[in-house]
C-alpha cells in the first residue's frame, strides 16, 4: 500500500509540510538514509526527479539496494543495516 501512495505522490509533485530528525533505527530511517546519502529527501523524490516507478531493494531485508544520484551514477547498498546509530540522529523524517 505504501508504494502505491508514494507512486501517486511522485506525479504530484508534493512537497512536505514538516520535517523531524529520527530518534531511533527503525527500517523507514534506514531507507531514508540511503535516499538521503544519495541526495534526495526520500523516495518520494527520488521518483520525481529520476522519473520511476519502483526503486530496487533487497528481497531480504527490504532496504533499498540502488540509487542513481544527480550526476547519474549509482550507489549500491548492502543487506544489512548501514546507518550507525551515531548517524541516526542526522536522519531527517518529513511528513506530507
Amino acid at each position: 500500500k505504501k508504494s502505491e501512495v508514494s507512486a501517486v505522490m511522485a506525479k504530484a509533485d508534493v512537497k512536505p509540510r514538516s520535517i523531524r530528525h529520527a530518534r531511533k533505527w527503525s527500517d523507514e530511517v534506514e531507507n531514508l538514509y540511503r535516499f538521503q546519502q544519495a541526495g534526495y529527501r526520500d523516495e518520494v523524490e527520488y521518483k520525481q526527479v529520476k522519473q520511476v516507478d519502483t526503486v530496487e531493494c533487497w528481497p531480504e531485508t527490504g532496504f533499498v539496494k540502488k540509487l542513481q544520484r544527480r550526476d547519474n551514477t549509482f550507489y549500491y547498498y548492502n543487506k544489512q543495516r548501514e546507518c550507525e546509530d551515531e548517524e541516526v540522529h542526522k536522519v531527517k523524517v518529513y511528513v506530507y
